[in-house]
Formats: structure tokens, sequence, C-alpha cells
């Protein structure tokens, strides 16, 4: 619940929508407090405008005005909200009448015009006006049921205005929402983007205020791509240049082991041999690296699986064989997958060299390819003491190694395989080899998308 307050609080889509709303509520409050008030007094001054225009209808045909009912008894064919009291000034129930029980009691000096006045307890509205005879006719009405006509005809001015509310603020969520949908956009094509594509990003649709935003990432994106080519350049060149010296220390390793040495000599330059093989593999390593971070060429075309897989393990079949390792083949479904020849038999290659180099004397490599959901799953079981999960996600760094392991290794060869493999557009898991109980491993699947798949399997 923190979390999601969090979220909210900082999201400027909801603080916009917040704010908005907020003073539109605002200001509908003020807007329809102003049109009550208005509407309220127009309404009592239409019923003033009554008040005139039945005292009119009294004096200009001359109406009679009959006598003041007793108490108790009023006029049960009116409703008592809407009775209005008409007599002559002077004293109640002698001089005039009144559609009220008993009548009015009117002060004689009360002044021509309207007046609000008390009446037993009750507040009344009343028109004071002379008749054509001389005399002063009062007509009246209560201020209560004045009052209840002119709130129910506000009412209904201000009702279809509080009814917008709910309407301008969801309007207003939308706007927002579709106003901020181009930044989101954004965000999408910069996460889409790998490191090698530093093209400046789409600003049409986005609002003038986060172009300048964008145009910074744009910068940024430049000088960036130059600090990794720069990288790039560095790693392949130090690897050319130290490649000479180690081929050099090599030939003049093999040029001594056909000299008559000591054994304990003979051990020393089988040790050094072994350092330069060891050098020069990773120096190969590296360059593979640097080609593979390289930006891959604009125009690939589809190869088959199948086929690579098949080279791949003629090569390694005799190093498997070296380390008696069971190396099979499971099921090899072909498809034809958008990826440079080269890079797939890099992370086939690396894969399997790596299952076999982990595994124990004489154990187990499984290998199989499955088309599923149009993908290639590429998967390669060994027999090894597997990976810590906390530890799956720092193997794929350059150079980085599971603590614990005697056998020999750069620490690239999974960094190489997720690059080639991000750049094709797949991805890489680890997982735990089922081998049954007791037995540990590692599991590589490896996703790539497919161009086109065969129904018969690559054998």
């Amino acid at each position: 619940m923190d979390g999601l307050q969090t979220r909210l609080s900082n999201s400027l889509q909801f603080q916009l929508s917040v704010w908005l709303s907020g003073v539109v509520l605002l200001l509908a409050a003020g807007a329809g407090a102003f049109s009550f008030w208005t509407s309220f007094e127009e309404a009592n001054e239409l019923q003033d405008d009554q008040l005139r225009q039945v005292a009119s209808m009294f004096d200009l045909y001359d109406l009679p005005i009959k006598p003041p009912r007793p108490t108790g008894a009023p006029d049960s064919a009116m409703d008592p909200d809407l009775q209005i009291a008409v007599q002559i000034m002077g004293a109640a129930g002698s001089q005039g009448a009144s559609d009220q029980a008993g009548g009015l009691t009117l002060s004689p000096s009360l002044s021509n015009g309207l007046h609000t006045i008390a009446v037993r307890g009750e507040s009344w509205r009343v028109l004071v006006r002379p008749l054509q005879s001389g005399q002063r006719l009062a007509v009246g009405q209560q201020t209560a049921a004045r009052d209840e006509i002119a709130r129910t005809s506000a009412l209904r001015t201000v009702l279809p205005l509080l009814a917008l509310v709910p309407l301008v603020m969801v309007l207003v969520s939308i706007v927002v929402r579709r106003r901020l949908r181009p930044i989101a956009r954004l965000a999408l094509e910069l996460d889409r983007r790998t490191e090698h594509d530093s093209a400046p990003l789409p600003t049409l649709a986005v609002p003038n205020e986060i172009v300048p935003f964008a145009a910074a990432i744009d910068r940024l994106l430049v000088r960036l791509a130059t600090a990794m080519e720069a990288q790039r350049r560095f790693v392949a060149d130090a690897a050319h240049e130290l490649r000479s010296p180690l081929t050099a220390l090599s030939l003049q390793a093999e040029g001594l082991a056909d000299v008559e040495l000591t054994a304990h000599t003979r051990g020393k330059l089988d040790r050094l041999r072994e350092g330069v093989r060891r050098a020069r593999a990773l120096l190969d390593q590296l360059l593979t690296l640097a080609k593979s971070q390289q930006q891959a060429a604009a125009t690939v075309v589809p190869i088959s699986a199948g086929v690579i897989l098949r080279r791949v393990l003629e090569d390694l079949m005799p190093y498997a064989e070296s380390r008696e390792i069971d190396l099979g083949v499971d099921r090899n479904d072909d498809a034809m997958l958008r990826i440079h020849e080269v890079e797939l038999s890099t992370i086939m290659r690396n894969l399997i060299d790596n299952a076999i180099r982990y595994s124990p004397l004489g154990g187990r490599v499984d290998i199989g390819q499955q088309v599923d959901a149009g993908n290639l799953c590429f998967e390669v079981i060994d027999d090894g003491v597997g990976i810590p999960p906390f530890q799956r996600e720092r193997v794929f760094d350059p150079f980085y190694r599971v603590l614990g392991t005697d056998t020999d290794g750069s620490g690239l060869g999974l960094s190489i395989v997720k690059t080639l493999v991000e750049r094709a557009g797949g991805s890489v898991s680890l997982r735990d080899a089922d081998r049954g109980a007791g037995q540990r491993g590692l599991r590589v699947v490896v996703r790539l998308p497919i161009e086109l798949t065969h129904q018969t399997a690559v054998t």
C-alpha cells in the first residue's frame, strides 16, 4: 500500500489530474454558489413582482376583498405555501381580509412599498400600495414559502453544473493521460534501443517542454556510443598487439621441446606452454567479444540452425571424446534464423564448449533445439557443479567466474553469448538441470526468433 502511495505521489499524471480536478472542483463550487445566490435572488424578485401584480388586479378591476376566515380555517383547496394574504390597512379582522386565518396585524404607519416584517412570530413579505379609493392595500406572503420556492428554483439551476463536475474531472484525467502518452512512447522507444543505436529520438509529437530533455538524451547517447566504441577499439587493438609476442613466445617454447632437457626443466617448459596456450585462448575470446559488441551489418541472410549445430558438433566432438563426455542430441528441429552465421556458431560453440569443460570426466552433455511459439529453443544440459541462483546474473558479466571451480576459462564465454543473443532479439537463461535425485548440473536455454521453420528434423 505504501509503495502504491509513493508511486502515485511521484506520478506526474496523477499530480496533474489531482491539481486540475481540484481547480475544476473549486471553480465549480464558486460558480455553483454564485449561480445559486443569483437564482435565489431572482426568484424572490419574481415573487415580489407577483405581489405587485396581485395588488394591481385588485386596484384595476376593483375586486372585492373578502373578510378574513376564522382562526384555524384555512382554504383547503389551496397549497398553504402558495397562499397570499390581501387586506385593507387597518385593524386586522375589521377593515380587511386575508387568506390566512385571522388576517395580518399591520401597523397603520407602515409606509408604502415592500417590507419584510414579523407577524405573530413568523416572517412575512408585505407590499403596501394605495388604491384609487384612497385606501391602502396590503398584499403579503410568508417568507418561508417564498424561500422554499426560491431554493427549489436555484437548485434546478445549479444541479446541471454540479452534475457536470464529475464528467469534467474524468475528462481532465483522460486528457492528461493522452497528452502524456508521447512521453511514454518516447521512453518505450529509448528502452527498445540497443547500445549501438545512437540515432536521435523522434520528437514529432512530443510537447515542446520535453524536446530539450530529449535533445540532452540524444547528446548523452552519442557520448556513450563514442566511449563504448573507444573501449571496444582498445580491447581489439590490445588483443591484436599481444598476439604477436605470444605467437613468438609459443614458437620459441615449441622449439625448446625438441632440445634435450632434464625432467625438471621439461616440466617447467610444459607449464610455460600451457600458460601461453591459455593466454592465446584469452586473446581469442577478447577479440570475439570485441567483434560481438560491434554493430551488426544491416543485411542478414537467414541460416539453418540445424546445419550450424551439426558443424559445431563435428568440431567439438574430439574434445568431448578426450574427456570421455557422452555428447548427444536429443532433438534437432531445423529452423531458419535471421542472424549471422558466425554469431550463431559462436553462441552454440561457447555453450557446448562450456558444458564439456565443466562436466566431470565421463559425464554427459545433452543438446536439443525445438521450435516453440515462433522461437527456436536451444538447450545445453551438463553434469557440472551448476551455478547458484544468486550468481546467475553475474556470470554474464565479462571476466566473472564462479568461485570454487578449478576449470580453466576466461570468464568471457557467457558474456559473448548474451551479447549475440540479445542482438538477434532473443534471450538466454540459466536453470538447474533436471538430472534426477542427487545429480547436479546446469541447463542453458537460448530462445531465438525464427524466420522459417522446417517440418523435418536435421540428423
